[in-house]
């Protein structure tokens, strides 16, 4: 039985994880951080703390869904743990210094870093590379929706799917992408846009579409329940757990 310990557990993915966790026969909440006072039930004799020390000796493995700032203490806590576990993330919106940190993390424990935990995105990426690889005169352009109350745009789903198309043209993601249109004028040859829109209760919708003089091919992915993304951080975690210090993508869970 493997204890999980989850952070982030008042967010709409938080409280599938543990909703999930509750039904799954290899699992148990080892523990749960919590900033201020849950308005939802927790498994009868779930430890609940706000001690980051005492959070991660009660775990087995951490899954993160939180916020840029709530990860970013998360994993100063874990690089200063005298005994660090190992630690699944899907919290998005992360610049330079939160990535060092899981990468320096990374050198003790298994770390798992991934913007979006369904299946159907890690195949996505897979086969968004090998097309912009084939398709190398296609003008590349992903569109993105989310729910009302997503912070960060672009989403970090749709950054990965542009550093996947990216990859298979052989070019740096910087020096090619643009997030707004507006004031670029004319479109540039190679250029790689990403467009987000924001509205109601959408968990998420994202396009990647290779435009071609006379036709065009469009590939998408829907996700009509966010309880994808808490299936797939357990199976993440369940894979995580034993593996040895290191920073792993999540294609290789589902390889």
């Amino acid at each position: 039985m493997i204890k999980v310990g989850i952070f982030g557990a008042s967010g709409r993915v938080g409280q599938l994880i543990i909703q999930e966790a509750k039904a799954h026969r290899n699992i148990e909440i080892g523990a749960v951080f919590v900033r201020k006072e849950l308005d939802f039930s927790l498994p009868e004799g779930s430890f609940v703390t706000n001690d980051f020390n005492a959070f991660i000796q009660c775990c087995d493995v951490i899954i993160d869904f939180s916020s840029k700032e709530a990860t970013n203490a998360l994993l100063q806590a874990l690089e200063s743990s005298s005994s660090p576990v190992p630690c699944v993330i899907g919290t998005t919106g992360l610049d330079e210094q939160d990535f060092a940190l899981i990468d320096s993390c990374s050198k003790r424990v298994p770390m798992l870093y991934a913007s979006n935990m369904s299946l159907g995105i890690a195949v996505l990426r897979q086969v968004v590379e090998q097309v912009a690889a084939k398709l190398t005169q296609a003008d590349i352009e992903i569109s993105e929706i989310h729910h009302r109350y997503k912070k960060d745009a672009p989403s970090g789903t749709a950054l990965s799917l542009a550093e996947s198309c990216a990859k298979g043209r052989n070019r740096p993601l910087k020096e090619i992408l643009v997030t707004d249109r507006i004031s670029q004028g004319a479109r540039k040859d190679g250029e790689l846009s990403i467009i987000s829109l924001r509205g109601g209760d959408v968990a998420g919708r994202h396009c990647v579409g290779f435009y071609l003089d006379g036709e065009y091919l469009e590939l998408t992915h829907n996700a009509t329940n966010r309880l994808t993304f808490a299936k797939g951080a357990l199976a993440c975690a369940i894979w995580l757990a034993n593996k040895p210090p290191k920073l792993y993508e999540i294609d290789e869970v589902f390889a």
